[in-house]
């Protein structure tokens, strides 16, 4: 990546991708941040720059450098996402840390983070916009829709399907085959073993609703 990158988010996500950028040797620009605290604040030789909508920093956004979205809420990484393609006319950039493994036969999207030892395997395909942590592994075959968030340690197998808007917890295992609706929510550390209807939330192993 030649240009250097503006960071939307500065906390826990967003220093994730901080660090994820440098050890890829990309330039980061700086953060933004709605959060007026945080205005200032450095991480080592990077600082929070302002807000997320400031037009003196937003104006540089595909002329002189790309963004990237650090934010865990769907809906607000939803709403920067539109405000980018739609006012800058930019995708958000991929932040893919350089010790996980994506197969060069998977499928990636725009504006997704992927996280320190992740394994994307052949054939799967990953939407848009989605977070993938530390040491998950989405296995051939497998797909996920856009703004996706999958916890750390969790397993996607063979063939899963997982739609738009799903969070799933830490250590979460999801079997082949089965599909998760839209905007579902798996609890940390549960075995999904039949399919999940949209917008409901399941816990344990097996994998109930609450």
């Amino acid at each position: 990546m030649k240009n250097p990158v503006l960071i939307f988010g500065a906390g826990s996500l967003g220093v994730t991708a901080l660090d994820l950028f440098q050890r890829n040797n990309v330039v980061v620009y700086g953060l933004l941040d709605d959060t007026k605290e945080l205005h200032g604040k450095e991480f080592g030789d990077v600082s929070v720059l302002g807000d997320t909508d400031d037009d003196g920093f937003l104006k540089l956004i595909g002329h002189k450098c790309e963004a990237f979205v650090a934010i865990g809420d769907a809906r607000v990484r939803k709403r920067l996402v539109k405000m980018l393609n739609e006012r800058r006319k930019v995708q958000p950039v991929n932040a893919i840390h350089d010790t996980s493994i994506v197969s060069t036969l998977a499928s990636i999207g725009h504006g997704n983070l992927i996280a320190a030892r992740a394994v994307v395997n052949p054939y799967a395909e990953i939407g848009h916009h989605c977070i993938i942590q530390s040491g998950v592994v989405i296995e051939s075959q497998a797909k996920l829709g856009d703004y996706v968030q999958i916890g750390t340690g969790s397993l996607v197998s063979s063939g899963a399907v997982i739609e738009e808007g799903v969070f799933v917890g830490a250590g979460a295992v999801i079997v082949a085959g089965i599909t998760i609706g839209k905007n579902a929510r798996v609890g940390a550390g549960s075995v999904v073993i039949e399919n999940v209807a949209a917008g409901a939330t399941v816990f344990g192993n097996p994998a109930k609703g609450v």
